[in-house]
């Protein structure tokens, strides 16, 4: 039998019942189901389909798909189109959450000793909605270095970062993201043909690095790496100015990107337990 969108919205209205039952119980019930929603996606790291949300919901699968659109419009839930799966997007990690906070103190040592090494500014990035956001960045101790700031946000299609971590997202969500921002040029050498962008990927997961070659900064260059296992689309990289940070540095500096994004991946988010009083 067809639902009505009065039926539907009566299901999140708390039913009217003894007045002391309700003077006690002060849950809502569209709030319970977020929260029961948002749990589920926390128990899991590969994803939920929208059929297992309405089984333990209880609620019908246009209602559960509903919930999880607004979810995801709020940047609390990612969609992968390709396997079907929702999980728990950036909106509900948020910048001052724990697993960030984590990442960042693993990193940061490693971000310096990158630019100790090659002098050159070393960064942190992360894919926050459809741009790239820098959440630590290790300046280059020399007079003229090429450095963002902590938060600046880049674009997905003209930046190392953004192809490190690109390459490995479903291309159907690759594609979406480029639809949302577009491909404007921010230099000469920027890729602005999504088909092209997604050949350029095919190359960065052969290669296992990206590079940035004048395309977000026409006086740049940048090899990133992506941060594999750690669930978050992040990526390192290492930047300078493109008359100092020549193309014959870049593999030098990709092989060693490498290296250290395995030893940042390696269990990055694990939190220390709790010390407790005897």
């Amino acid at each position: 039998m067809a639902r009505t969108r009065k039926q539907e919205q009566d299901e999140d209205t708390p039913s009217v019942g003894n007045a002391a039952e309700e003077e006690r119980d002060y849950s809502v019930r569209a709030v319970e189901r977020v929260c029961l929603i948002l749990n589920l996606l926390q128990e899991t790291v590969d994803g939920i389909t929208l059929n297992e949300v309405a089984q333990t919901t209880g609620l019908p699968k246009s209602s559960a798909f509903r919930y999880l659109w607004t979810l995801e419009n709020h940047r609390y839930v990612e969609r992968d189109e390709a396997q079907g799966l929702f999980r728990l997007g950036l909106g509900f990690v948020g910048m001052q959450s724990r697993h960030l906070e984590i990442l960042r103190e693993r990193a940061r040592p490693s971000l310096e000793a990158l630019r100790d090494e090659f002098g050159e500014t070393a960064n942190l990035g992360l894919l926050d909605g459809d741009h790239i956001i820098y959440i630590e960045i290790v300046e280059s101790r020399r007079g003229v270095r090429l450095a963002a700031s902590r938060g600046d946000r880049d674009p997905l299609h003209s930046t190392a970062l953004g192809k490190a971590i690109a390459a490995h997202l479903p291309e159907d969500r690759v594609r979406h993201l480029l639809e949302r921002t577009g491909t404007p040029p921010r230099t000469a050498n920027t890729i602005t043909s999504a088909d092209d962008f997604l050949d350029e990927l095919t190359k960065v997961r052969r290669l296992g690095y990206a590079v940035d070659n004048g395309e977000n900064e026409i006086d740049g260059r940048c090899v990133a790496a992506p941060l594999l296992g750690t669930h978050l689309p992040a990526a390192i990289s290492v930047s300078g100015p493109a008359s100092r940070f020549t193309m014959q540095d870049v593999k030098k500096v990709a092989k060693t990107l490498i290296e250290v994004a395995a030893g940042i991946a390696t269990n990055p988010l694990a939190v220390e337990p709790a010390q407790t009083d005897a």
